[in-house]
């Protein structure tokens, strides 16, 4: 029996000579349910927590598979980690073949460390985003787009192979 409590966010696949790290993702697909179990009461006590950044990476992971899953897509989900050290929180791979590479930051004014860089360049992607908690959209690096959830999951919700 599976209670859908969990996710599992499996590894990008491809045949590239890289090291890949093959162990999927596992996110709690509640956040609520987390906060609960954890003891967590508010946003105050939430953002002083430990579990927050995880807590906002499962979220995100959550609302976007919902988004493109609402609109009857074949998407395919995953994340890109490399022994060397670059990692890509979570692909979007399109019936098309396109790829979304998209990073997640609980910060609201996020960076970009050099692992998604070296992720997109294994990867490819068609398109580059951050996630963040804030509402502004931006430019962040060429060809990187910084944008809210709410309109990220449009974004998703609404594109077609």
């Amino acid at each position: 029996m599976d209670l859908l409590l969990v996710r599992r966010l499996a590894p990008w696949r491809s045949n590239a000579g890289k090291r890949l790290v093959k162990a999927p993702k596992v996110y709690v697909r509640d956040c609520g349910l987390v906060h609960a179990l954890l003891g967590i009461t508010d946003q105050e006590a939430l953002l002083g927590h430990p579990v927050v950044g995880a807590s906002w990476e499962g979220f995100v992971v959550e609302t976007l598979i919902n988004a493109v899953d609402a609109q009857g897509q074949a998407v395919e989900a995953s994340y890109y980690r490399s022994s060397a050290g670059a990692e890509i929180d979570m692909l979007l791979t399109w019936p098309d073949g396109a790829t979304w590479a998209i990073e997640i930051k609980r910060s609201l004014a996020p960076k970009l460390e050099r692992g998604f860089h070296h992720g997109c360049d294994d990867v490819q992607p068609a398109r580059r985003f951050v996630v963040y908690p804030g509402v502004e959209r931006y430019a962040l690096a060429p060809q990187v787009e910084v944008l809210g959830l709410p309109e990220m999951a449009q974004e998703a919700g609404l594109r077609r192979a």
